[in-house]
């Protein structure tokens, strides 16, 4: 069965690897999806395929990489994107001048 999630995440989490990861670890579990820089330091992530490889890749999401230091994580099921065919680094979001 398909499962597909939205998470944000918090801490240490930019400039430590994170995204790269991330990256490699959903195309290992065979998942599609994105994650990506958020302005205020948060990373967010999109990801969907096997119930058990999207699991497996929360339980890693929490961990993170040597250097990142993960201090809350907020996720949701959400709706499959059908148009995804692989894991990708999105650009990080324009910044806002307001």
């Amino acid at each position: 069965m398909t499962k597909a999630m939205h998470v944000l995440v918090r801490g240490r989490v930019q400039g430590v690897g994170y995204r790269q990861g991330c990256r490699h670890t959903a195309r290992r579990l065979d998942l599609v999806g994105w994650v990506r820089n958020l302005q205020d330091g948060r990373v967010e992530i999109f990801a969907q395929g096997p119930d058990d490889g999207v699991d497996e890749l929360l339980d890693w999401i929490w961990a993170g990489p040597s250097a990142a230091r993960v201090m809350g994580v907020e996720s949701d099921v959400v709706a499959p994107d059908q148009t995804l065919t692989d894991f990708f680094i999105q650009p990080n979001p324009a910044s806002f001048s307001g």
